[in-house]
């Protein structure tokens, strides 16, 4: 098993879990979360069926199948189910990231995401799928990969009982009910649900052409408008092709009778 080492981040005395990437904040706290590694998942969730190996664990969990938000951003109205989640969300209002990466410089909110970025200078990817074989450098990122295997949804819909193998999915899910859209367009306010249509809606403004046919080159903002185009005009442009050269073979068997 990987032995946890104790690491500090720059000016704070965070400690991390090599073994999940959670940060204490004392060596107490560290001592008594490594024992999570070690003692069996004796706790069960009565409403998803996860497994946790403490009580404490179990009531933290139990969080997220309650709609009950007490931590509300008071800039925003936005609301969390912990104060740590309150933090850092703060942090998109205040622009504060006050943690370096000394390779390239780029700065984080927090210093979990600076360990996580700086694995993109390592390579390390400490996190090994023992089914696939797939490596990650994130815990998150693998995590939810375990679940392609097991088939486990552990997040479900307070609204429609729909269940979800990640928070994230589930998040996003939520905003069908909610109308939520919090991916806003800086050139015309135009609002969207998914931070991935913010991205394709703002090539209109870019004018930004990735996706490329590869039969006669013409490009377009979206995979979408791509698979159109060639189903619209080289599906039919082949359909007449082989419909002209049927009516000339046949020409020529009528010749040859």
């Amino acid at each position: 098993r990987q032995t946890p080492t104790k690491r500090t981040c720059y000016e704070t005395n965070s400690l991390f879990c090599d073994l999940c990437d959670k940060v204490m904040t004392n060596f107490k706290n560290y001592k008594f979360h490594m024992k999570s590694h070690t003692v069996a998942k004796t706790y069960k969730c009565e409403t998803c069926g996860k497994m946790f190996r403490e009580s404490w664990d179990l009531n933290k969990h139990l969080v997220i199948h309650s709609v009950e938000k007490p931590f509300k951003c008071e800039v925003c109205g936005n609301g969390f189910n912990r104060r740590y989640n309150l933090n850092q969300h703060f942090r998109v209002h205040t622009g504060e990231k006050p943690y370096n990466c000394d390779t390239c410089n780029k700065s984080f909110s927090s210093c979990v995401n600076l360990k996580k970025h700086i694995r993109i200078h390592t390579g390390e990817k400490p996190y090994t799928c023992n089914t696939c074989g797939k490596e990650f450098a994130d815990s998150s990122a693998f995590k939810n990969h375990l679940r392609v295997h097991s088939g486990e949804k552990p997040f479900t819909c307070s609204v429609c009982q729909q269940t979800f193998a990640t928070g994230t999915t589930l998040k996003r899910h939520s905003r069908t009910h909610t109308g939520e859209k919090p991916y806003k367009c800086n050139e015309c306010e135009k609002a969207f649900g998914h931070r991935a249509d913010l991205k394709v809606h703002m090539r209109i403004h870019t004018g930004e052409k990735p996706y490329k046919c590869s039969t006669c080159g013409d490009q377009f903002s979206n995979w979408l408008k791509l698979h159109r185009h060639k189903n619209n005009v080289h599906k039919s442009n082949a359909l007449s092709t082989s419909k002209q050269k049927d009516k000339e073979i046949n020409n020529i068997q009528e010749e040859g009778k």
